[in-house]
């Protein structure tokens, strides 16, 4: 069996998978260490701090379980909010689910707009825009259809912005799947999205935003161009963040973590998801998206194997980077997210990481994403062309 010594000297390929390694280990140490941060931090709710807030939800078509996505915003422990409901079709299932909220929470500010005004390629921003006419308070809360929240989300998420520099406060979230493939996707953005979040939040601070959840001045908004700004954007989300944060207003990434609905019907489905986010976080992140190839340590880890013709060595360096790498996936996805997908499907977080690789790969070409049962096109900023 050959040395370490005698492949360095008659070759270094053999031993590059052991460099990624090596790196991918540093990501990871980064990352737990990033989430062990997260989680000191102070969580102090100050209940005389209580600004009225404007919800708006983006509404077309429905969700799994719509009327207690929708329904939760309603049940708040909180005094003085209003929830706006925007969709475009007047024929649009989710009216009639809103018209019962409407009459189920009469003691809730509540309205429906129905408008087929377009301000972009981007519907669900077109949407918002309609639906912010309708807004009378200083704070608007965005948030996606597909989002489940408990009584305490709104008294939570507005107290960064007891800080007046703060001009936008942002969420992470969890999965709820149903079905087995939705299970294996929710494991990935669990383990693989969140752990990326937090490293972010630890090196340069928070300067984009989470479309689970996202708190923006009325005075910050219009300061970037309103909603126009963000209107052929797909990750819009991402620059409502990243637009404050550039004219300096700080983002702030809440401890509130949300409940998302996934229900992923096959592989196809889950493939168009991927390579929507992925397309879409290459074209706004291109260097940062290119850089994901140091934090694929378990694919590492198993070339040096082949590399290394299953000798101790190879062995070892595999231990230790599936070590680390679980640790990571263990710490956000059950200690920070508090994730139960993550905690009964732990053993496959190895799996997930070789189906994000191959995704990764080709994500790395293409402009077309499929998004709500359109085909767009992708230019390299990041905007949107039918």
């Amino acid at each position: 069996m050959l040395s370490v010594f005698h492949l360095a000297d008659s070759d270094y390929v053999r031993l590059l998978p052991l460099l990624f390694c090596g790196v991918a280990i540093f990501y990871y140490c980064l990352g737990i260490y990033s989430a062990i941060d997260f989680l000191s931090q102070p969580k102090q709710i100050t209940p005389e701090f209580h600004p009225p807030v404007s919800i708006l939800k983006p509404l077309c078509g429905l969700d799994n379980n719509t009327y207690e996505n929708l329904a939760s915003f309603c049940r708040q422990d909180y005094p003085d909010y209003q929830v706006i409901f925007g969709v475009q079709d007047p024929l649009d299932p989710v009216v009639a689910v809103v018209k019962q909220i409407i009459y189920d929470f009469p003691a809730i500010k509540t309205c429906l707009v129905i408008s087929d005004r377009t301000i972009g390629t981007n519907l669900k921003i077109s949407n918002l825009a309609n639906a912010q006419a309708k807004a009378i308070h200083p704070l608007l809360l965005i948030s996606d259809s597909d989002i489940h929240v408990g009584s305490d989300y709104l008294m939570t998420v507005v107290q960064p912005l007891r800080d007046p520099s703060v001009g936008v406060v942002t969420c992470m979230y969890r999965s709820v799947a149903q079905g087995w493939v939705a299970d294996f996707e929710a494991l990935g953005i669990s383990t693989e999205l969140a752990p990326t979040t937090l490293v972010s939040r630890k090196l340069a601070g928070m300067n984009f935003g989470i479309g689970a959840t996202i708190v923006i001045r009325q005075s910050v908004l219009e300061a970037i161009g309103g909603f126009k700004s963000v209107a052929n954007y797909l990750h819009d989300d991402f620059h409502l963040g990243r637009m404050p944060s550039d004219a300096g207003y700080q983002v702030v990434l809440s401890h509130y973590v949300v409940d998302h609905q996934l229900d992923t019907q096959g592989f196809v489905e889950l493939i168009q998801h991927q390579t929507r986010w992925n397309r879409g976080i290459r074209v706004c992140q291109p260097w940062g998206y290119v850089g994901q190839i140091f934090t694929f340590g378990t694919v590492a880890s198993l070339l040096g194997l082949l590399t290394l013709q299953a000798s101790k060595l190879g062995w070892l360096v595999l231990g230790i980077t599936w070590l680390f790498r679980l640790t990571l996936a263990w710490m956000v996805g059950v200690k920070v997210l508090k994730d139960p997908v993550v905690k009964k499907l732990f053993w496959l977080v190895p799996l997930s990481d070789l189906l994000r690789f191959v995704l990764w790969c080709y994500g790395l070409v293409g402009d077309r994403v499929k998004w709500r049962g359109r085909t767009l096109k992708l230019t390299r900023e990041g905007q949107l062309i039918t």
